[in-house]
């Protein structure tokens, strides 16, 4: 019969309760024993070397009278005794005769009285002249106290079953409450639901708000790419009709015109209709696939360096299209981990679309800044800029604000910046230029 988690937690709970409480009892047990044997085992030394030396100034005589005043009113335990060769008893408190052999005995536990119930007996034995010297001390109290530790761990036992089982059923119940929370946002994902999200305590941050918060992120991240490859779809679907029509209306008229100087100019418009189509699908790609390329592509770059590179390759272009071009590198940028293509990419892209759409305003900058943990690079142009209500909208993919679609393009370029800057844990912003528009990719250090 296989237990569900939560019964397995339960039982796990019980047996940590019952085996701790059983750990905590022996100890204390073994802790007793030892320290009330310590104790009869120090004052039985004590009291024998005291009665050896007693004997050494006043003999035999004086140990006799010694004893009779050494054991308290009242005191059953005390065995302190004076025993013949045969180990019989001369004088003092003891068994009238001994069931052990005479010999001298360090402090040792034994029962010595034949004749009574058992009973264990600290003792000590040690010759004096022609006698032996007895002392020791019955171990009743000891046998009390082992009984006493011995009901204890009993009920002990019982209460750890009945806390254990109430402790393991509230954790069970706990546990299965966030996993059933869990397994349902699961479930529903699983459907096709992924709007639903785990509940996240804000101050409670234990291995299941842990997992809850890892599973929120992972669907927010799905729900997202799921409704890119929708709009992906759709507007692939809406962006390509146009330009895919305009190539059956030029390729028909091809067919039908007779003059070649004519037909080898229609044919150069189908081969215009044909690159805007095959760049509308490589960007696509382009931006899928960095989406998900891997961080162990990042190599340490030096952002300096990749921006001057880059002004050197548009500088002429911007000349050529009658721009001032500046360039500003703050050289303090420390080196990064970056996927350096599609870096250069992004930033082409933003000196592309400044060119194309901002080329009236004159000037142009490239600029390289470093702030505390971040860089940011930035194009900068005095063009017609975007307006701040339109700019999230330029952000989408396939998102133009030339609604009719009458310029050529695809709306994708500012999409893989963003991709781009999203794979690096960074952010793409557009901002006011006052007049003009500052497009920013800022990337963490």
């Amino acid at each position: 019969m296989r237990l569900s988690v939560t019964a397995r937690i339960a039982l796990l709970s019980i047996a940590l309760a019952l085996v701790s409480n059983l750990v905590l009892v022996g100890f204390v047990w073994r802790q007793t024993d030892a320290a009330v044997i310590g104790t009869v085992r120090r004052e039985t030394i004590e009291q024998s070397d005291a009665m050896r030396a007693i004997y050494r100034v006043g003999g035999l005589s004086a140990v006799v009278e010694a004893i009779g005043h050494a054991r308290a009113s009242g005191d059953t335990s005390l065995l302190l005794a004076v025993l013949d060769r045969n180990g019989a008893r001369v004088a003092g408190y003891a068994p009238p005769r001994i069931a052990i052999p005479l010999a001298p005995t360090p402090f040792r536990i034994a029962d010595i009285d034949a004749s009574a119930a058992t009973v264990d007996i600290g003792y000590i034995l040690h010759p004096i002249g022609d006698h032996w010297l007895l002392n020791g001390r019955r171990l009743d109290l000891v046998e009390a106290e082992r009984r006493a530790v011995e009901d204890a761990f009993t009920v002990a036992v019982l209460l750890s079953l009945v806390l254990g089982v109430g402790a393991g059923l509230v954790l069970a119940r706990y546990v299965g409450t966030r996993l059933n929370d869990i397994a349902a946002v699961i479930e529903a994902a699983g459907e096709g639901d992924l709007s639903r999200r785990v509940p996240v305590a804000p101050t409670r941050r234990d291995a299941f708000d842990r997992l809850a918060n890892q599973l929120n992120l992972m669907l927010g991240k799905l729900e997202r790419l799921m409704v890119e490859l929708r709009l992906v779809t759709d507007s692939l679907a809406h962006d390509l009709r146009s330009p895919l029509t305009r190539l059956r209306t030029k390729t028909e008229q091809a067919v039908l015109i007779a003059d070649p100087a004519a037909r080898e100019a229609a044919l150069g418009g189908l081969l215009v209709e044909t690159d805007l189509v095959m760049r509308m699908l490589t960007m696509v790609i382009e931006i899928s696939r960095s989406e998900s390329v891997s961080r162990e592509r990042f190599i340490l770059v030096e952002p300096a360096e990749l921006v001057e590179e880059i002004a050197e390759l548009y500088e002429p272009v911007a000349e050529e299209a009658g721009l001032d071009f500046t360039v500003a590198i703050d050289v303090s940028a420390p080196a990064m981990l970056l996927h350096r293509e599609l870096v250069s990419q992004a930033i082409t892209n933003l000196i592309d679309n400044a060119l194309k759409h901002a080329a009236a305003g004159g000037v142009l900058t490239l600029r390289l800044v470093a702030n505390a943990g971040e860089i940011a690079i930035q194009v900068e142009d005095r063009g017609g800029g975007i307006a701040e209500s339109d700019r999230a909208q330029a952000l989408k993919r396939f998102g133009r604000l030339d609604a009719a679609r009458t310029t050529p393009g695809a709306g994708l370029g500012m999409a893989l910046i963003e991709a781009v800057a999203r794979l690096h844990n960074g952010r793409f912003e557009l901002a006011d230029n006052a007049p003009g528009l500052i497009a920013r990719i800022v990337l963490p250090v």
